[in-house]
């Protein structure tokens, strides 16, 4: 029985909820809730938020007393509000409506409110369909600019049992007809076939706006109308479509439900501490309309609820059940039901429906158990389970499900669930059923490892790691809430390995720095990172500078990088270039040159580089010049400053200008000469444009050379107090030391400057290739030959196809090794590589590329390799080639065998062989052998294939067999001049002997070819004779073992032609013949005769019979006055005999002169009364489905035919249709009512007499005709 409902226990945290109120717009809402005990946090929400505490919504909380008021209550306020406590949610409304105009009520409106307090509460069903008004004049609707609406439906949300409409407007202006619009739930179900009692379809047009408005009306909602709908608007060449929502929510302001626990005689359960045991009441299937829909009404009804209908004596269902349908109106009237058609409705789900227990629904995790209990009214009683996801009953014990049984109660337990148990199970006892659902939800993704923070540099790579509790789990990445795509820069990388998800960002920039999340179903784990720019190095800063007047200052800095600009300021003040005062920036080298300096000029100067917290400061200081016409001396003397580097060495790179000053200083002015030393030819410059000669240069170095002052690439330039040193597009041959010596009278001063040139590194040389396989190879490369001056960094690697011009690179990261494995390459696909160096200063050019090379990779083993036969001296072998042979084609095969416990395998082949056979010769008897074969190609050998077991040189006794091919167990047949080739297979070991015998006679060997071979012989006839034919019988023997068998072979020929053909008699048109069978038949049954006519004059032959089987024939038709000859064939399996047998006499066709007379006979009279020749049959039909009345009449001539219904003649009323065809006559009925039931006459009446026959019609009425009759009669009365 289903259970008690005394079982059921309602733990809920609410003594008093929250009811729906409609308010007036600006008035104060004020929602209360009392709870079971004080202190329990209670939090409000709207609309799925939670509310906070403001100006317009104040949360009060006294003990277990809460409310929520919601100042000037607005339009927006209309929404779903929900109040929670613990485990107990409990949703409601506010609904807002408009304020009302002052009016007087009209006193007709109290009236219907009075009734409706004085009637009784109305039943749920009733309930349902009520609808919410409209408060006010509808929201403006959005306009769509884009495509054919002009607004298109918004979603909605509705109430189980309420209405509610979607509405489109489409453009017309622009249209030249009517669009057409379809409605579609899901994606192909189309609404237009499901328009009925909860959906309507209405469209109209709006002439003074040129809209055409479509709305789609559903009617009393249920909660499976909820889901995705579709509205598609087409036009001749226009199209468009708008997708909405519809969501159905319950009546949870009219029942609540919270968590029901099953207590079994309210005594605490000993659950097992391991199990998980969630019980959640859902539905009952007691008192479910037929629409599906949830009623509670049997379990929660008010203690003391006053009845308002009292319970009949009779069970008047019980009597309406078994009642026929033609009584159910009397019945109704007599018991005083009105509503006529529920009634219908409700029989009809009493006859259909099932009588069914409480359902439960339990919801788990993965690898829990789970228990389902029912009780039952006896002990004893059996009870069956079953499950859906089985589709029959479970009826086996086992580790999965355990039954059992402990006294009235019945325990079905399922162990370690799975996503396969998420199932309904029903248990059945007699006719009475209880079924639950079990669900099983997947387990959360948890976060085992989370992410770390990370602080980068600008453009460094970035990577986020983290673990997860399940192999490759889909995750969601997201940078300050926005989610991550892969782009199609590929700026983000997404990578899975196992547990492990990577986020990898190859090269950062600043926009990236933030706060990254990965997210799955069960966490979410964050992460900042944080990138910084680079940090700016100053290789040479701006020095203090002293100018005379109309000198020139240079102020010049070097930074690390060449991109960063700047600004430089005098005294604080931006300067401003002009044609005296220029600002350059080449390369990593900014520079303030000012020409003509004057003593404003003198000021403090400094670059700062944009975005870097520097600042380059030097002074310019202006040196007056005074005339001292003392005249004094003074030896000269070199100034090296080096602008704050050593002054031993500059280091320039190649194909950068140097521009070296030296201030110098001396009176009288000083000469300068530039000496470049430990050099074979270096040259000298002096600054008066004289050579100097060897007596004054005779103290230099012998293997120095002077500078002359030129307009070369390497030259010195001078000036009154400084000598400037310059070297265009520095080389490499340009290193070395530099001396500068100043002389005048007074007194010399020399000084010696470093130089050094540093450059990209040399090309590498060519890389070599090595170790090639399938999809990879191992390149190996020196370093280059000069490295720049620098240290290689290391090297980087590209490779393209050898018919192509694109290289790849293959290394992101510079490779530190002289080695590199490449892989992911295409098998048989000629590849080339070559190898670049990278130092401080930049890449080298590429290295020439390596010699051409192919990935490929050795074939797999030979398949199936087995042993086809062996002898005393010889093994047969054979095998497959292997399933793998790649881009490197196949040479051959090499076979090898080996002696019974040795490692020494000999080749047993000379060189390779390209067949799948191999046969070895000169063994030795009685030696175990191995054998292996191995497939060779250009990668190498494959893998060998091995007969497990050593294979012994020995012929084998095999008794002879004949395998008879098919057709030849019956008998062979062949025509004269065909060739004979017969080949029988047949084994034996060693070979057997062979015999061949003609009808127990030997062959002769000069007519008949006889060929054998150790696995078949072969009969070969080259033309083939009638003497041929007979029995040929194959023996085979091996010492006393013998096999035979027997080939019946039959040689066929054209037969002869007949005999003794001759014309037996001639009559009118007619010829009679006769002859004989033919004596040679050619060896075949003779199948039939062809017989062919010619006349005398023109002896042309025509066939008259073909494949005539008799020996005699009668050939009709014949012309009157033509005299013929006949011929016969005989014709068998070869054709026709090659003669004929001819008649020796023509057949002469006479002419008669008698004229016909045709025979006088006496007129019959055909005449005859009707008669009925299959008569009408009662029947009983279904009414409103039209039906036919059939028989069949004869007689002559054509009788008139009547109809009749109770006597009355039906020719004149049009429900009747009459039909006649060939005697059978038809009566249509067209919708047939119980009042057309009766007695039908059909009647039929000619010259000589008349008959009829007559049936009984029965037309049954169903319920809907029924109903409408009821409903008919209801609203005359």
């Amino acid at each position: 029985s289903p259970l008690p409902s005394s079982l059921f226990v309602l733990v809920s945290a609410f003594t008093k909820k929250p009811k729906t109120t409609e308010l007036t717009a600006g008035s104060t809402a004020v929602f209360e809730v009392e709870t079971e005990k004080a202190g329990i946090k209670v939090k409000w929400q709207r609309a799925g938020t939670e509310i906070t505490e403001s100006e317009k919504y104040v949360i009060k909380a006294e003990g277990n007393k809460h409310s929520l008021t919601i100042n000037n209550v607005g339009k927006d306020d209309d929404v779903t509000y929900a109040v929670i406590a613990g485990s107990s949610k409990v949703k409601f409304e506010l609904k807002v409506k408009e304020p009302e105009k002052t009016e007087i009520a009209p006193p007709a409106q109290a009236a219907p409110a009075q009734a409706a307090l004085e009637s009784p509460a109305p039943s749920i069903e009733s309930s349902q369909s009520i609808e919410v008004p409209s408060a006010g004049p509808p929201p403006e609707e959005p306009q769509d600019p884009i495509g054919l609406f002009v607004t298109r439906p918004q979603d909605g949300e509705v109430t189980v049992g309420g209405s509610i409409t979607f509405t489109a407007k489409v453009a017309g202006e622009s249209l030249l007809k009517k669009p057409s619009v379809k409605w579609f739930k899901g994606k192909w179900m189309d609404l237009a076939s499901k328009v009925g009692k909860h959906l309507q379809l209405h469209d109209n047009y709006d002439r003074n706006n040129k809209v055409y408005i479509f709305e789609m009306e559903i009617i009393e909602a249920k909660m499976t109308f909820a889901g995705g709908y579709r509205c598609e608007v087409s036009s001749k060449d226009k199209f468009d479509s708008s997708n909405f929502n519809l969501t159905v929510n319950g009546k949870m302001n009219s029942l609540h439900l919270d968590f029901y626990f099953f207590l079994p005689s309210h005594k605490p359960f000993p659950f097992p501490s391991e199990t998980n045991y969630v019980f959640l009441l859902l539905y009952s299937t007691e008192g479910l309309e037929e629409t599906g829909e949830l009623n509670f009404s049997a379990l929660l009804k008010k203690r003391g609820e006053a009845k308002t209908e009292s319970q009949p004596d009779v069970d008047v269902w019980e009597i309406l059940r078994k009642a026929p349908p033609s009584e159910y109106e009397k019945i109704a009237f007599q018991y005083g039901i009105t509503d006529l058609r529920g009634m219908l409705k409700r029989l009809k789900r009493i006859k259909k429906e099932e009588k069914k227990s409480t359902g439960w629904r339990a919801i788990l995790l993965p690898n829990k158990c789970a228990h389902i209990f029912l009780f039952v009214g006896s002990s004893r009683i059996n009870i069956s389970w079953t499950a859906a996801r089985y589709k029959n009953m479970i009826n086996m014990n086992g580790i999965q499900y355990i039954f059992e049984a402990v006294g009235n109660k019945r325990i079905l337990t399922i162990n370690h669930c799975s996503l396969a148990d998420d199932a309904a199970y029903e248990c059945v006892v007699g006719e009475e059923k209880s079924f639950t659902e079990l669900f099983v939800k997947e387990p959360p993704i948890l976060i085992t490892h989370p992410l770390e923070d990370q602080m980068v540099m600008v453009g460094e790579r970035v990577e986020f790691e983290c673990e997860v509790s399940e192999e490759g789990a889909t995750v969601k990445w997201e940078k300050d809430g926005i989610e991550l795509t892969r782009e199609e820069t590929f700026k983000y990388r997404f990578k899975k390995d196992g547990k492990k998800q990577y986020l990898i960002i190859n090269e950062s920039t600043k926009e990236d720095s933030g706060h990254y999340t990965v997210k799955t179903n069960g966490g979410q784990s964050v992460a900042e990172l944080i990138v910084q720019e680079k940090k700016l190095e100053v290789y040479q800063s701006i020095a203090d500078l002293t100018v005379k007047a109309r000198d020139q200052a240079v102020f010049k800095c070097e930074v690390s990088d060449e991109n960063v600009k700047g600004i430089w300021l005098k005294n604080g003040k931006e300067v401003v270039p002009d044609e005296r005062i220029k600002i350059s920036h080449i390369g990593r080298i900014h520079k303030l040159t000012i020409e003509d300096v004057t003593p404003g000029d003198e000021a403090d100067y400094s670059f700062i580089p944009k975005g870097f917290a520097y600042n380059l400061s030097a002074k310019l200081q202006f040196l007056e010049v005074k005339i001292d016409f003392v005249p004094r001396e003074e030896p000269p003397k070199i100034h090296l400053d080096c602008l704050g580097q050593s002054p031993d060495t500059i280091v320039v790179v190649a194909g950068n200008k140097l521009r070296l000053d030296v201030p110098i200083s001396g009176d009288p002015t000083p000469t300068v000469i530039w000496q470049k030393v430990n050099k074979k030819s270096d040259l000298v410059l002096s600054h008066d444009d004289s050579m100097i000669s060897s007596e004054n240069s005779s103290d230099l170095n012998t293997d120095s050379k002077l500078l002359f002052e030129s307009e070369g690439r390497v030259r010195v330039e001078m000036h009154e107090d400084h000598c400037v040193f310059i070297i265009e597009g520095a080389e490499k041959e340009d290193e070395g030391v530099y001396r500068v010596i100043v002389k005048n009278p007074v007194g010399e001063d020399k000084a010696d400057i470093t130089v050094k040139v540093i450059d990209v590194p040399d090309p590498p040389e060519a890389p070599k290739i090595s170790n090639i396989g399938e999809d990879y190879c191992t390149v190996q490369w020196q370093p280059p030959k000069y490295d720049g001056g620098q240290p290689v960094l290391g090297y980087i690697l590209e490779r393209k196809k050898k018919k192509s011009f694109r290289w790849m690179r293959l290394n992101f990261d510079l490779l530190k090794e002289l080695s590199y494995e490449a892989k992911r390459m295409i098998e048989g696909v000629v590849y080339e590589m070559r190898i670049y160096a990278v130092n401080s200063i930049g890449m080298s050019r590429p290295s020439s590329a390596s010699q051409p090379f192919m990935p490929i990779a050795p074939p797999s083993e030979p398949t199936h390799f087995t042993v086809e036969d062996v002898s005393d001296s010889t093994v047969a072998l054979k095998w497959r080639p292997p399933e793998r042979i790649g881009a490197g084609g196949l040479d051959g095969y090499i076979v090898e065998y080996c002696k019974d416990g040795s490692t020494e395998w000999i080749p047993a082949l000379p060189g390779l062989t390209e067949r799948t056979t191999a046969l070895i010769k000169d063994l030795v008897t009685g030696d175990k052998l191995h054998f292996r074969v191995k497939a060779i190609n250009l990668a190498g050998e494959s893998g060998a294939a091995i007969i497990k077991d050593p294979v012994t040189v020995q012929e084998i006794l095999q008794r002879p067999k004949i395998w008879l091919p098919r057709h030849l167990r019956q008998t062979l047949v062949k025509k004269v001049g065909e060739t004979i080739n017969i080949v029988i297979p047949f084994q034996g070991k060693p070979r057997p002997k062979v015999t061949w015998m003609k009808d127990a006679q030997t062959l002769d060997s000069k007519d008949v070819g006889i060929r054998n071979s150790n696995t078949d012989t072969i009969l070969f006839i080259r033309k083939a004779e009638l003497h041929h034919s007979g029995a040929y019988e194959v023996t085979l023997q091996i010492e006393n073992m013998t096999d035979k068998v027997v080939i019946t072979i039959q040689i066929i020929d054209k037969p002869g032609p007949p005999q003794s053909i001759k014309l037996v008699d001639v009559w009118g048109f007619n010829a009679a013949l006769e002859w004989k069978p033919p004596q040679d038949d050619g060896n075949a049954q003779i199948l039939g005769y062809t017989v062919q006519k010619a006349d005398k004059k023109a002896m042309e032959w025509y066939t008259v019979f073909d494949h005539y089987r008799r020996t005699n024939c009668i050939v009709s038709d014949l012309i009157m006055g033509n005299e013929y000859f006949f011929r016969v064939f005989s014709e068998n399996l070869c054709g026709l005999s090659e003669t004929a047998a001819t008649t020796k006499n023509p057949a002469y066709i006479q002419k008669t002169g008698t004229t016909y007379k045709p025979p006088s006979y006496k007129e019959h009279d055909f005449s005859e009364p009707p008669k009925f020749t299959y008569p009408l049959v009662n029947r009983s039909v279904i009414a409103g489905y039209n039906t036919t009345l059939s028989c069949a009449v004869r007689g002559i001539p054509k009788p008139k035919i009547f109809w009749y219904k109770n006597k009355m003649d039906l020719s004149g009323d049009a429900k009747y249709r009459m039909f006649s065809k060939q005697g059978v006559l038809t009566l249509e009925i067209r919708k047939p009512t119980p009042f057309d039931s009766g007695f039908y006459t059909c009647k039929a009446v000619n010259e000589c007499g008349e008959a009829e026959i007559e049936c009984r019609l029965d037309v049954r009425g169903n319920q809907m005709n029924l109903t409408d009759n009821i409903n008919s009669a209801t609203k005359k009365r």
